[in-house]
Order: C-alpha cells, then structure tokens, then sequence
C-alpha cells in the first residue's frame, strides 16, 4: 500500500501574518495567491502528464486549526487512498484526530506523531487548482 506520495503543504503560525506575508514575498519571492498562501506546481515523474501542488501557509498565531498539537508548524502529506491508510495508521496504535473532512480538492484526515505533532494527510484532487497557474 503506498501511504505519503509527497509533501502538500508547510503550514506555519505567526503573529503577524500579513507582515510575514510581504516578507516572504520580497525577501524569497513565494507566490502569493488569493488567500493568501504560496502555491507552488511540479508534474509527476512517472505521469509528466499530471500536476500536483505544494502550499505554503500562515496561520493567525491564535488559531487551533493544529489542535491538540501545541507545535507552531504543521505539515501536510498527500497520500494515495485515505480511507485505507487510516485503516492502517489505527491498527498500528496512530491517534487519529477527528474524522475525514472532504471538499472538491480531496480528502483531509489528521494524526499525531509521538511528540504531539498534529500532521494532516490529503488524498488530493489537483483539478480545481489547475486555472491559477500553468506550470
């Protein structure tokens, strides 16, 4: 079973987002786009035919959207087929946190590592992304 295929997102708090925002922009020249975040485009090696894409993320410093984790970062993982991989993660003793949410760019699930680190895995649909940018 394949579980983590690549990285789909760096998701970071801070206090001032949009600072951190410009700064990013400026200084290291991330995208920004609507909403804020940087998308970055890459095509499978084995299926140059198929894109995929990396977000990189600030968080308000005060959400909980890493709850229960207390670590300022949180990085998402795309992975293969959710439901089975969850299945899997459980009966190897992972804490899950919550259940499945789904929206039209795929499926989100979230785990703890050992020290408390919320991670969140995504079974994603690349499509709604695909007008923002051509690679």
């Amino acid at each position: 079973m394949k579980r983590v295929t690549g990285i789909g997102g760096i998701f970071f708090k801070a206090h001032d987002t949009e600072k951190m925002r410009e700064w990013y922009t400026k200084h290291l020249a991330i995208p920004e786009e609507q909403g804020g975040y940087g998308l970055f485009w890459w095509r499978d090696d084995h299926n140059p035919e198929q894109r995929g894409s990396t977000t990189w993320s600030l968080f308000k410093e005060s959400t909980d959207y890493f709850a229960p984790s207390a670590s300022p970062m949180m990085i998402n993982y795309r992975v293969h087929n959710l439901v089975e991989l969850l299945e899997a993660l459980k009966n190897e003793g992972v804490q899950i946190v919550g259940g499945i949410d789904e929206y039209e760019y795929g499926k989100f699930a979230w785990i703890l590592d050992p020290e408390g680190n919320k991670i969140e895995l995504w079974e994603p649909i690349d499509a709604p992304f695909d007008n923002q940018n051509e690679a």
